[in-house]
């Protein structure tokens, strides 16, 4: 029997909602509407799409959406500035530089300039600090999202073994540490991991964050196994695909999400939780 598809459109769409009426809940008791600042530098195609759906997302949750578009010329200094500005202004309580930057400018620089309580991406060190140390903070949108799609299909962590494929800080690093906090012993894999398909083969709960489409096979996965796909990849005949060989996968698997609509509703979900929590914590602070 095929594995059951984790549907992260409909788990999204759930939590969406949910983020909603808490919006809404939130601008009636206090007259904030949570506000989201994005920032893109330059025309890449990508992130521009990225951003617009952010955007929409934003209005449909009953947020408010700031999006600063600035050339692929602009200097480092000139986007640091425009940072020190949104984290002045009270009236936005998150912001997200949409990466990746041109050249000329320095990524951590960046993350590193936005003040943490508006850090909704959960890219800055203190984020990524609180984290690692099990305090509360912003957790990075995919990461967070994988995990909710964990616990709406009721998978069980505790004592599991968790391979996680990819060493990103935006992903693998993050989702390791969650894994980890509920309890999943848990393996982090990348290009240099020796015997890399007997260890995939080993786990109950594969996340598969390398950006190489269809890497992992579906002679590596352990039947019944639990397959979290993060990638996207865009193959020279236009498909999309993962980073895993899905219909080999599905074969074996006991669980698996789709690409696209698997991974990727879910990680600007989390992105608005983030987003509802910052407002939150900031009015909050404004009050005492």
């Amino acid at each position: 029997m095929p594995a059951s598809l984790i549907d992260g459109k409909a788990i999204g769409a759930a939590i969406r909602a949910e983020i909603k009426e808490r919006t809404a809940q939130f601008t009636q008791r206090t007259g904030i509407v949570p506000c989201l600042a994005a920032v893109l530098v330059g025309e890449d195609p990508a992130s521009r799409v990225y951003v617009r759906n952010k955007g929409k997302a934003c209005v449909e949750a009953g947020m408010l959406s700031r999006q600063i578009d600035l050339p692929a010329s602009t200097p480092e200094e000139e986007l640091l500035d425009l940072v020190v500005q949104l984290n002045a202004d009270e009236s936005v309580h998150g912001i997200l530089v949409q990466l990746p930057l041109p050249d000329q400018i320095e990524e951590s620089k960046v993350i590193e300039a936005i003040s943490p309580e508006k850090d909704v991406d959960g890219f800055h060190p203190v984020s990524a600090g609180r984290l690692l140390t099990g305090q509360a903070g912003f957790v990075p949108c995919t990461p967070y999202g994988i995990l909710k799609l964990l616990d709406y299909e009721k998978v069980d962590l505790k004592g599991k073994h968790a391979v996680v494929v990819g060493r990103s800080n935006i992903v693998g690093k993050p989702v390791a540490l969650l894994l980890l906090a509920r309890h999943a012993t848990v393996t982090l894999c990348h290009s240099r991991t020796q015997d890399l398909p007997g260890v995939v083969r080993s786990a109950d709960v594969v996340v598969a964050a390398v950006g190489r489409a269809e890497m992992v096979r579906g002679s590596w996965i352990r039947p019944g196994a639990v397959v979290i796909d993060v990638g996207i990849n865009r193959l020279p005949d236009g498909r999309l695909v993962g980073d895993v060989a899905f219909e080999e996968a599905r074969a074996v698997a006991g669980k698996i999400t789709p690409v696209p609509g698997g991974v990727g509703p879910m990680t600007i979900t989390m992105l608005l939780h983030n987003t509802l929590e910052a407002a939150l914590l900031q009015a909050e602070r404004s009050r005492s």
